[in-house]
C-alpha cells in the first residue's frame, strides 16, 4: 500500500497544480514561471544526486572500484534516450512558438501534451526505480528515502501543472478542459513507475542501471529546457536563486527523512 501512495504522491502534485486555473484569472507571468522553473530544476538535480546516483553506486559496492560503470552506464544511456525522444517526437513548450522533433500536422494542444510527456517521463522511471530498490529489500534503497523522492517530485510537479494548465486557459480553452490536460500531463508518471518496478522485479541487476538511467534522463531535461527557460529575459538571477533553493530543499528532505 506504501508503494501504491508512493507512486501516486507526484501525480497528485501535478493535478493540484493544474487545478490553479479555477483560482486564477490570468496566465502565470514570466517571471514566477522563471522561479517555478528554477525551483524545478533544483529540485530535480538534487533528487538526481541523492535519491537515484549515489544507491545506484551503493548497490554495486562489491564491484569495488568498478563500482561506477553500472551507474555511469545507465546514467549516459537516459541522456542518450531523452535526447533521441527530443529529437523525434513532435513536441512545443508552453509560451514558445518553436516546433522541436519531427515535423508533423498535429495540433498545439497535443505537442504541448508530448512536451511534457517528454518531461515527466524521466519521473516516472525514477519513482519506480526507488521504489523497486524498497522491494528488492536488501536496504540499500530505504521505503523513507523513496517516499522523499516522490514528496520532492511532487513538490516540483505542482508548478508544472500550473505551468501547463494556465497557458492552455489563455489561448481559450475551458477552465475543466485546461484543468483536465493539465493531469492527464502527469498521467505518464505513475504509468512508467509502474512499468520500471515491473521490469526491475523481472531483471533484478538491472536496479542500478535503472536508477542511474532516470537521473539522466532527469538531468537532460534539466539542461536542455529547465535551465534556459530559468535564465531567460532580464533578472535572470531569480531563477538561479529559486534553482537554490529547490537543490537545498531536496538535499534537505532526502538527508533529514531518510
Amino acid at each position: 500500500m506504501n508503494i501504491v501512495i508512493g507512486v501516486l504522491i507526484p501525480f497528485v502534485g501535478t493535478t493540484a497544480g493544474a487545478a490553479c486555473v479555477f483560482f486564477l484569472k490570468h496566465t502565470i507571468s514570466l517571471g514566477l514561471q522563471r522561479i517555478f522553473t528554477g525551483f524545478a530544476a533544483g529540485v530535480m538535480v538534487a533528487a538526481s544526486v541523492w535519491s537515484l546516483l549515489i544507491p545506484a553506486i551503493d548497490l554495486c559496492g562489491d564491484m569495488g572500484r568498478l563500482g561506477f560503470v553500472p551507474a555511469m552506464v545507465g546514467f549516459l544511456a537516459g541522456i542518450l534516450f531523452l535526447l533521441l525522444i527530443d529529437r523525434f517526437v513532435p513536441h512545443i513548450y508552453a509560451g514558445g512558438d518553436k516546433t522541436e522533433g519531427a515535423k508533423n500536422g498535429i495540433g498545439r494542444n497535443a505537442m504541448l501534451m508530448f512536451a511534457v510527456t517528454i518531461h515527466n517521463l524521466p519521473e516516472g522511471a525514477a519513482c519506480g526505480a526507488i521504489f523497486a530498490g524498497v522491494l528488492k529489500g536488501d536496504g540499500a534503497v530505504t521505503m523513507a528515502g523513496a517516499i522523499t523522492l516522490a514528496i520532492g517530485i511532487a513538490i516540483q510537479n505542482f508548478p508544472e501543472g500550473a505551468i501547463i494548465s494556465m497557458p492552455l486557459r489563455s489561448e481559450g480553452s475551458s477552465r475543466a478542459k485546461s484543468f483536465l490536460l493539465g493531469t492527464l500531463s502527469g498521467a505518464v508518471e505513475p504509468v512508467g513507475a509502474v512499468f520500471a518496478i515491473l521490469l526491475a522485479n523481472i531483471v533484478t541487476p538491472i536496479l542500478p542501471y535503472m536508477l542511474a538511467f532516470a537521473a539522466g534522463a532527469m538531468i537532460y531535461v534539466v539542461v536542455e529546457e529547465l535551465i534556459p527557460e530559468a535564465g531567460e529575459g532580464e533578472h535572470s538571477e531569480v531563477g538561479t536563486i529559486a534553482f537554490a533553493v529547490g537543490f537545498a530543499l531536496m538535499m534537505m528532505l532526502d538527508v533529514a527523512l531518510s
